[in-house]
């Protein structure tokens, strides 16, 4: 079993930053590829980033690409999402998630995903 945290959500204005934590407690961090979702009202969750368990391996949503980055500390046990240049379309509810089957392959969907914080809400003010 593991337990997620998530940290850092806010008020932020247009091409402002925000970083996002997620605290891990349970078993082996690094035995789980991490991911970072959101949602938005009225929509469906979708994967925002993702990386492996060693760090080596990430993955960005389109939407996303060259603005925010994911990174992992696993002697903290910690995931981040630092996110800059934000938009008022990246207003939502951020998730973290860990996938528990695979370590170094990266999934993108929720369902591959075990174990879920309880999320942190970004607004992005025009």
């Amino acid at each position: 079993q593991v337990q997620l945290v998530e940290s850092g959500g806010g008020l932020v204005q247009a091409g402002g930053s925000l970083r996002l934590s997620c605290a891990a407690s349970g078993r082996t961090f690094s035995n789980y590829a991490m991911g970072w979702f959101r949602q938005a009202p009225g929509k469906e969750r979708e994967v925002v980033a993702a990386v492996s368990g060693s760090g080596r391996s990430t993955y960005y949503a389109d939407s996303v690409k060259g603005r925010f980055t994911i990174s992992r500390d696993n002697a903290k046990n910690t995931v981040y999402l630092q996110m800059n240049s934000l938009k008022p379309e990246d207003t939502a509810v951020y998730y973290c998630a860990a996938d528990r089957t695979y370590i170094e392959y990266i999934r993108k969907q929720t369902y591959d995903y075990d174990y879920w914080g309880q999320g942190t809400q970004v607004t992005v003010s025009s």
